[in-house]
Parts: structure tokens; C-alpha cells; sequence
């Protein structure tokens, strides 16, 4: 691959094979992104939404997954067009400004650590359902500290366990289908006396609770959403990413289609909306209504796995985005590094310190603190994907004046699916300020913001005194 050009009037991070292990795999790709795909909100807040939403989730699931579509396919077309890691603050950075930059690449750090404390503390729920005599902590810290080891040696192990957690996800959901399907066509369950598609439109109609309701449930599906982005901050370690990247951003409707849509539309036929409730799995619900023996087991083991997959990801990622931020000045020099592995060792520890504190907090505050940090990490994604979709738009302009390359994968219907992608979001983000318990969200984003700009104006003076952007990283040091 040849080295990219330096953006105009940037100060440029690495192409996409500087540095880094080029050790991720066309299937790992692939399988990274569907695993972003299918995540603890899908498996876990399901049920919480389905409450208040009814059948009409699915359509939720449906709208959203057609915006994160349009996301994806502008972000699609500024990887082409130049692969880094790190890529959502670069490209930030190239079109909006190093502020957005820096802002957006922080603001994805935090996405995934507050994301990472209560995906630890759900693993060790789920491991008390076999072992309730171990203490709920010791299980906290044995998962962290497997996964920073995991994500320490090699990338080529993280996607290998990433390949592994995400094929668990996706069998699992495909058996369930198939087998509900089953019990609608044949009935051959304790479930099949009402078991029926007539379940999605019976019960109060498709908006049993108005379409306001419903539509006050889309920040709910959003977090669902949250990590199908993580297949652009792989860029950097592909092996081929002009192959890789467009298949697998390209397989996303389909993904959509058969794990959302389809999985709901199943669960929601077998069992009615009424009999599920926040707190209790939708789909540990389902199989036990279908009668399919250690169903509870089962399902554990498949929710412990996306936990554990998320945090995974969630290190890997904090790790490149912090080291894009420190060849900027942005960070200290220290996550600029790589170690003798070519892994981003300290920025990595980092955020392991970060998820740790918050394995303790989700411990003593199970309750609240998961609701509050799930708002908290929709936020930060929400940005995350407005600086995509601002940014495509930017590009798309220079493209235009003839100040930029076309890329080789461009976004069908070009700025305009990302303006009504950059509208659904601004919705989004009102829906949440009406809602009393998702509006902290936007209280803690303030704060993040005074303290995101306190960092700037500290970096600035810095390299005002001679910094400049972290020599380690330019160099590509290991």
C-alpha cells in the first residue's frame, strides 16, 4: 500500500500501514464488524424498550439500522479514500478542524470506557448465574485482566477471539430464528398454541403506546447500534482494506435485516410484547417459552460472550484512538508509543485503569448506574457518527472543486443520505433531552466539553512552547 498524502493543512497522522501490525484478516474484519453489530443492547435492553414500544420496535430497529446504514457508507468512502487508524478523529480533524479532532477522537475514548465498565460488570452477573459463590468483583477483575493481556500480545489474537465471541453471537441468534420459525410453521412447542405472527399486531396494535412513545425509545436503539463503526478503526491493521472494508461495510443491511429485524420480529411472533419486561432478556424469555431444555443456560452463556466481546473491542479501540490523539499533541507523547508487540500498550492501560473504577461504581450502584451510563455512551456515539457524516459532507465538496481524489468506494446518493443521517441524530438528540431519565446524558456531556476544552487549551500551550506532534509516532517507534 502506498503511504497517504498529508491532508490539506493538517498535521497528518500515519497511513494506514505505519507502525501498526498489519494482522487483521479479511473473515476478521468481516467478523469484527458483525460483531459491532450485535451487541448487550440488543441481547439485554431489548426487553426494557419492547415495554414501552411494543411490536413497534421493529420498525425502530428497521429506521435506525437504514440511518447507521448511510453512517456507514460515508465512512466507507473517507476509508478508501485514505485508511488510518484512528479514523473518525482524523477525518474530523482533515475537514472540521484539529478541535473536532481531538474532541472526537476523546469523545470515542469515552464512548468505550464508560461502555466498558458495565459490559465487566454484566460478565460477572452472568458468571454468578453458574457460580453464585464467587464474589461479583473477583470475576470483574479476572475478565479485565484476560482481556488487557489478550489485547497486549498481538493483534492477530484480538481478532481471533473477536472472530470467536462474534461466531458464538451469530449462531445463536440464527438457531433462535430457526427455531422460531419452527415453532410458528409446525407448533411443535410448549409455545405453539400462541405462537403466531397475529402476536405483532393483536395486543393493543403495532403502537400499542402511540408513535411517541415509540419514537422516545429510539436512543435505546441507537446504543444497540453503537461499535458497527468499530470496523473503521481496524483500517490501520487490515491487510488489504481497498477488499476487506467495502465487503464488510456492504454486508451491513443484511446483518441488519437478519439480526435485528429479524430476531424481533421472531420473538415478538412467539411470544407476546406483553410478557416482556426491563430486566429479564427478552430472548431468555422466548426460549423458555419455546421449551427448549437449559434455555436459561444457554442464553447466559451467549450474553456473556457479547459482555466480554464488547469490552474487548472497546480496548482495542481506546488504544488506536489515543495513540492518533498523541501525534497531534493531543495526548500525552507516552500513548504514542508502541511496544515491542507494535500494540498501543499505554494507551490501552489507560483505559483498563478507566473500566476498572467503573467496575466498582456499576457494583455499588447496579441499578442506576447501567441506565446512566448507557445514556451516557449513546451520547458520545451520537457525536462520534455526526463527525462521520460531517465530515463525508466536507470531503464530498472538495471532491466536487476538484480539490480532492474521488475514493474508490463512494456513498450512494452522496451528501445527501448523510444530511438526513445528520437529521435523524439532531432528533435523536432532542428525544433525549425530553426524557428525564436519558437527559443526564447531556448534563454530563457539558461537563465533558468544559473539561475537553480545559485539555485543548493546556495542549496548545504546550506545543506553543516547542511540543509539536509526538516524534515517536511520526516515526512509526516501536
Amino acid at each position: 500500500m502506498t503511504t497517504a498524502k498529508l491532508p490539506e493543512g493538517g498535521r497528518g497522522a500515519p497511513a494506514a500501514d505505519e507502525g501498526y501490525e498489519r494482522g487483521l484478516g479479511s473473515r476478521q474484519v468481516q467478523m469484527i464488524a458483525i460483531g459491532g453489530a450485535i451487541g448487550v443492547g440488543l441481547f439485554l435492553g431489548a426487553g426494557k424498550i419492547i415495554e414501552r414500544a411494543g411490536p413497534s420496535l421493529v420498525f425502530m430497529y428497521a429506521l435506525a439500522g437504514l440511518v447507521i446504514f448511510f453512517i456507514m457508507r460515508a465512512l466507507g468512502e473517507l476509508l478508501l479514500y485514505r485508511p488510518v487508524s484512528g479514523s473518525f478523529a482524523e477525518y474530523a480533524r482533515e475537514f472540521l478542524g484539529p478541535y473536532f479532532g481531538y474532541v472526537t477522537g476523546w469523545t470515542y475514548w469515552l464512548m468505550w470506557a464508560v461502555t466498558g465498565m458495565t459490559e465487566l460488570t454484566a460478565a460477572a452477573i452472568y458468571i454468578n448465574y453458574w457460580w453464585p459463590a464467587v464474589p461479583q468483583w473477583l470475576s470483574a477483575l479476572g475478565f479485565l485482566l484476560l482481556l488487557f493481556g489478550v489485547n497486549l500480545i498481538s493483534v492477530k489474537i484480538f481478532g481471533e477471539l473477536e472472530f470467536w465471541f462474534s461466531m458464538v453471537k451469530v449462531t445463536a441468534i440464527i438457531g433462535m430464528i430457526v427455531i422460531g420459525v419452527g415453532v410458528l410453521t409446525l407448533g411443535f412447542s410448549a409455545a405453539g398454541d400462541a405462537a403466531t405472527p397475529a402476536n405483532l399486531w393483536s395486543h393493543g396494535g403495532f403502537f400499542p403506546h402511540g408513535v411517541g412513545d415509540s419514537l422516545m425509545t429510539l436512543q435505546g436503539v441507537m446504543f444497540a447500534y453503537l461499535a458497527v463503526e468499530l470496523v473503521g478503526v481496524t483500517a490501520g491493521e487490515s491487510t488489504n482494506p481497498e477488499k476487506t472494508l467495502p465487503k464488510a461495510i456492504n454486508t451491513l443491511p443484511w446483518r441488519i435485516v437478519l439480526f435485528y429485524v429479524g430476531s424481533l420480529i421472531v420473538i415478538l411472533s412467539v411470544v407476546r410484547w406483553t410478557e416482556f419486561s426491563a430486566g429479564v432478556s427478552p430472548f431468555v424469555a422466548a426460549f423458555g417459552r419455546i421449551g427448549i431444555p437449559l434455555a436459561a443456560g444457554i442464553v447466559n452463556f451467549v450474553v456473556l460472550t457479547a459482555a466480554l466481546s464488547s469490552c474487548n473491542s472497546g480496548m482495542y479501540s481506546t488504544g488506536r484512538m489515543l495513540r492518533a490523539l498523541a501525534a497531534n499533541s493531543e495526548a500525552p507523547k507516552v500513548f504514542g508509543r508502541l511496544s515491542a508487540r507494535r500494540v498501543p500498550a499505554a494507551g490501552i492501560a489507560l483505559s483498563v485503569v478507566v473500566m476498572s473504577v467503573g467496575v466498582v461504581l456499576n457494583y455499588l450502584v447496579p441499578e442506576k448506574a447501567f441506565g446512566y451510563v448507557m445514556s451516557v455512551a449513546t451520547a458520545a456515539g451520537i457525536w462520534t457518527w455526526a463527525m462521520i457524516l460531517v465530515s463525508h459532507i466536507r470531503f464530498r465538496r472538495r471532491v466536487a472543486a476538484g480539490r480532492l481524489p474521488a475514493s474508490s468506494f463512494p456513498a450512494p446518493g452522496g451528501s445527501v443520505c448523510s444530511w438526513l443521517a445528520l437529521a435523524f441524530l439532531v432528533f435523536v438528540t432532542v428525544l433525549t433531552a425530553l426524557d428525564a431519565d436519558a437527559r443526564v446524558s447531556l448534563y454530563v456531556g457539558a461537563c465533558w466539553a468544559v473539561l475537553l476544552s480545559a485539555g485543548w487549551a493546556v495542549s496548545r500551550r504546550g506545543e506553543a512552547r516547542g511540543g509539536g506532534p509526538a516524534p515517536e509516532y511520526a516515526a512509526g517507534a516501536q
